[in-house]
């Protein structure tokens, strides 16, 4: 059984990966209703806490049908990030996450997100006084290091874990890798195999079908896996994961009308929480995804990337189901 704090997440955990306008509340839904066992939040901006800023403020939303969650926060100052995770105690999630991963420029090249992997004793520093500052179970994800030549994650891990944190999620790039390249998985080995550390480890990177994910936990020893870009418009993986997992069968694809039914869920969601406006236009950037691999399907999305109506995007996705009806998606 792995554990985070007393939160048992059965026996190998797979956990929604933070994602920048991706991981809300309506994303988190359909994931949680197929599989996911832990989620996270997006990442949330320190500084916009404790400034009670709007977006950042609105981004604690958590619901009792999502336990357990994390809350993720980011930030480059010690005080800030102390003073935000006391208010993220205060939403009452069951952990709180600290991004030392995210590499995009605006945040990195501020030392906050994997920026903070050049200065590994102020990352230890920091770990140290939020874990001090809240009760509840503080978690870290992160990356190998900036570039090849600072790749330090086995110390980091050890040193992160002796002040405090009860799990690690590593996404097995570097900060200059970003997104390109294939995941090195080799160092979630080395991580294990240190006999002194005993808190989870969840590997990260390139987990994109079951039998990708089955062949991972065989030769690279993690607790648990997160899962990112391969569940946007699929929320599927994690039941599909768990059930390769379990026989070595994989499930049959989802239907045209499950697909459609998540979709609609999902965009419902949306608009509840967001705002018709808002919440259709957020939805977006999923729609491509959830049909994937339909053939001649290009008119059907452009129609629902450029309408504003909550009517017509429910229209056309009837519309998809009588013209698609006979389509069987393949393995």
């Amino acid at each position: 059984m792995v554990k985070i704090g007393n939160l048992e997440l059965g026996d190998f955990p797979l956990l929604l990966a933070p994602m920048e306008d991706v991981s809300d509340p309506p994303f988190r839904a359909v994931c949680k209703q197929n599989g996911a066992d832990l989620m996270y939040t997006e990442f949330i901006s320190s500084e916009g806490l404790i400034r009670d800023a709007a977006k950042s403020v609105q981004k604690l939303d958590i619901f009792d049908y999502e336990k357990p969650i994390g809350i993720q926060i980011f930030g480059n100052e010690i005080q800030s990030m102390r003073e935000a995770a006391a208010i993220v105690e205060e939403a009452q999630p069951d952990i709180l996450d600290i991004n030392y991963g995210c590499p995009v420029n605006k945040v990195a090249c501020k030392g906050a997100g994997a920026g903070i992997l050049l200065d590994i004793d102020k990352m230890v520093s920091m770990t140290a006084e939020i874990v001090k500052a809240v009760k509840i179970p503080v978690t870290v994800k992160t990356r190998l290091g900036w570039d090849n030549d600072t790749i330090r994650i086995v110390e980091v891990a050890e040193r992160l874990q002796d002040v405090g944190i009860q799990a690690i999620s590593i996404h097995a790039r570097t900060r200059k890798q970003m997104y390109k390249g294939e995941a090195d998985w080799s160092y979630l080995n080395l991580v294990k195999d240190n006999p002194r550390l005993h808190i989870p480890v969840f590997g990260n990177g390139d987990i994109d079908t079951p039998e990708r994910a089955a062949e991972y936990k065989a030769k690279y020893n993690v607790d648990g896996m997160m899962i990112g870009r391969a569940s946007i418009g699929y929320p599927w993986i994690f039941n599909e994961i768990k059930h390769f997992l379990e026989t070595g069968e994989k499930l049959a694809p989802p239907t045209l009308d499950e697909r459609i039914a998540v979709a609609k869920k999902h965009l419902d969601f949306s608009v509840e929480w967001k705002g018709e406006k808002l919440g259709i236009l957020e939805m977006r950037r999923h729609y491509t995804n959830y049909f994937r691999g339909m053939p001649n399907f290009k008119q059907y999305r452009t129609e629902m990337v450029t309408t504003e109506s909550y009517e017509q995007v429910c229209e056309i996705l009837d519309e998809v189901a009588r013209t698609y009806a006979d389509y069987e998606f393949s393995l």
